[in-house]
């Protein structure tokens, strides 16, 4: 730990100059993000704060319309797509402005191609870095490791998402919360979607047990959210040397990394620990000797552990579980997350052969194994802990 103080303290010199961040998080569209935020624009106003709207989609809703009266609204910036003329944020032209405060809606959403940042996260943080504070909107479905979680309850592929890293660097999350009835009422009356739209939104994503399950997700991610922060800012910090990190062991072959990654993920954000992400090439897993689905779907799980915040590392051995135990041990992870492995076919177990998992657990000593079934998405299957060699 105490070589992670010069870096610590060279991220709250780089943060000092940031500008800061706040967030409305809502469960689902239309709960009034981008009304409370504008709401708070009016009242910074007031103050003599110098805000300015960098972007806010009113979606056509005529009570969040009206309120853009009276804010400075910068110009966007125009680019053909296909033959289509969008509109994106001009970030340069906020940078430029430098107000004090910018609005930035829908930080989610994603830009057209050919922009300079490909999300409007990225756009953000490019604004915080000149020193400009920025007010944002997001709903839950749209963070990274809840990915999986979303699509089980409500049955839905969110197909724009954040990475975890910028929520959790978020200043300031506020939940704008209503109602599932007075969402609904909402809907009806046509102040979401249009009216062609809401028969069948209320059929499909806006049923009532989607919508609390959403609700129920928000408040969840809220109050870990308040946890990390009151322990960050604990000045009693434990001082043992237990193994407390977090670490996911990949398999070129896993049936489904990214589950997996997003179950580490919140491990290691609901314990306030860094995690790992740890892929063994053996030699019969060689470039030239995997097929490129393979390939592929190894490079897409790296990319993810990335943007989930993890730190990387491939090694290459013959022996995966010496090699990730010995890693363990080298940078005190206390609790290795791994796939549910397949059974074994009847005549390998009659030769002796072991899965990775039943091999952790003999070898393992002073290390928690959490075996995570991928068929069920965020959800471990057991929790073993090991307290010394030759425990079964």
């Amino acid at each position: 730990m105490a070589n992670d103080r010069p870096n610590k303290f060279l991220q709250l010199i780089h943060r000092s100059k940031r500008g800061r961040l706040k967030i409305y998080l809502g469960y689902a569209p239309g709960v009034g993000k981008t009304y409370e935020m504008l709401m708070e624009a009016h009242q910074l106003k007031k103050q003599g704060v110098d805000v300015v709207v960098g972007f806010v989609e009113t979606h056509g809703r005529p009570e969040t319309a009206k309120l853009l009266e009276g804010l400075e609204i910068l110009p966007r910036r125009r680019q053909e797509y296909r033959g289509i003329v969008l509109e994106e944020m001009d970030v340069e032209a906020v940078i430029s402005r430098k107000p004090e405060v910018a609005l930035v809606d829908e930080l989610a959403h994603t830009n057209v191609p050919g922009s300079g940042n490909l999300k409007r996260y990225q756009d953000v943080q490019d604004i915080l870095a000149a020193g400009i504070h920025a007010i944002s909107t997001l709903n839950i479905q749209h963070i990274e490791s809840l990915y999986n979680t979303v699509e089980q309850l409500v049955h839905v592929k969110v197909k724009e998402r954040i990475p975890d890293s910028v929520v959790l660097e978020a200043d300031e999350i506020v939940n704008v919360d209503v109602s599932m009835q007075d969402l609904q009422e909402r809907m009806r009356e046509g102040n979401i979607y249009p009216k062609e739209r809401v028969s069948a939104s209320l059929a499909n994503f806006f049923q009532g047990d989607n919508l609390q399950q959403l609700r129920e997700l928000t408040m969840r991610e809220i109050a870990s959210q308040l946890e990390q922060k009151r322990r960050e800012n604990s000045e009693e910090r434990p001082m043992d040397s237990t193994p407390d990190q977090v670490m996911v062991a990949l398999s070129s072959r896993g049936p489904n990394s990214e589950a997996l990654l997003r179950y580490a993920s919140r491990l290691a954000g609901k314990l306030n620990r860094s995690w790992y992400a740890v892929y063994v090439q053996t030699p019969s897993e060689e470039p030239a000797s995997i097929d490129p689905a393979t390939k592929a779907r190894l490079s897409n799980a790296l990319t993810l552990a990335n943007q989930l915040g993890a730190i990387v590392f491939t090694y290459k051995g013959e022996d995966v579980v010496d090699t990730i135990l010995r890693f363990a041990r080298e940078y005190g992870v206390g609790q290795v997350v791994i796939g549910r492995p397949r059974e074994l076919p009847i005549w390998k177990k009659l030769m002796g052969k072991k899965t990775v998992a039943e091999k952790l657990a003999k070898k393992a000593k002073g290390i928690s194994l959490v075996i995570v079934d991928a068929d069920l998405p965020g959800g471990p299957a057991a929790d073993i802990n090991m307290p010394g060699d030759g425990q079964d």
